[in-house]
């Protein structure tokens, strides 16, 4: 224990605990850690951690201790959250609660000088003095209250930019696939627009379709008296004659077989006019 002008200086001890952070794999088994001499530890951003005393203390019934961390460490960001004085009557090694509120991970070791602890008279000797033996090592039921892994915001910071940094890279990745795509849609819009040219091209360069045979059949127009076309079948080809068999030396010869004759049609082209008749002069 060493001194100061107005406080004694109080060092870590062999015990401590540090609650678990998010890169601890198990944390519900995480308990109380005991120090060889000079052994170094951290204290995790947003994280809490009981620390022992090496000394061990005594304050008198007419007197109150009280106690603190020093500056140089309280600078850290190191703050103590256990209370900040020791009734009279106490007797054993302190348990520092601290808690890591800067940005960065506070390192110590067994034998660094952080606590001080000053005493105050009293005017009167105290009639409620803490009674009991001598405090030794960390007490395992304020352990329970705190374990598990805690949630501190730096915890959080980095969780939260962890699933940004992993949502960036997802959204990365789909905007590759997606370009892919595009590449593959445009290949393939590609090759469709040459096969439909093509067969386009080869449809307007394909010969013309040949010309149907005249009909057997074809109409005329005659105008009427009354001015309206009258349609006239034209005359149409009359079949082959059929020849007859030549006539043979034995017998008569056969009359050759001629076809019918095809009426002739009448002429509608031309009408007489009926002459006209003569009406009587009165």
């Amino acid at each position: 224990m060493g001194t100061t002008s107005a406080s004694y200086v109080l060092t870590i001890g062999p015990e401590i605990y540090v609650s678990p952070n998010d890169q601890t794999s198990d944390p519900n088994t995480v308990t109380v850690r005991t120090l060889a001499q000079g052994e170094a530890f951290t204290i995790p951003p947003g994280q809490f951690a009981f620390l022992l005393t090496e000394e061990s203390v005594s304050v008198p019934a007419n007197a109150l201790a009280f106690i603190s961390i020093r500056a140089k460490t309280k600078f850290r960001g190191l703050v103590n959250v256990s209370g900040f004085h020791v009734d009279p009557g106490f007797v054993g090694q302190l348990t520092f609660a601290v808690f890591n509120a800067g940005p960065v991970p506070v390192h110590l070791k067994r034998g660094q000088g952080i606590f001080l602890i000053w005493y105050a008279s009293l005017d009167r000797t105290s009639t409620m003095i803490k009674k009991g033996p001598p405090v030794k090592g960390i007490d395992p039921d304020i352990i329970s209250g705190v374990a598990g892994e805690l949630q501190s915001f730096a915890g959080l910071s980095k969780k939260i930019k962890d699933v940004d940094k992993d949502l960036g890279n997802r959204v990365h990745a789909i905007e590759k696939e997606q370009g892919y795509f595009r590449v593959i849609a445009g290949i393939a819009v590609a090759v469709l627009l040459t096969v439909v040219g093509s067969w386009i091209k080869d449809w307007l360069n394909s010969p013309a379709p040949q010309a149907l045979p005249p009909s057997l059949t074809s109409t005329s127009s005659t105008p009427t008296s009354s001015g309206a076309p009258i349609q006239a079948p034209s005359t149409l080809t009359p079949p082959n004659s059929v020849a007859a068999p030549a006539p043979s030396a034995s017998g008569p010869a056969s009359t050759a077989v001629q076809p019918p004759s095809q009426p002739t049609p009448p002429n509608l082209g031309s009408q007489t006019k009926p002459p006209d008749s003569t009406l009587p002069r009165r």
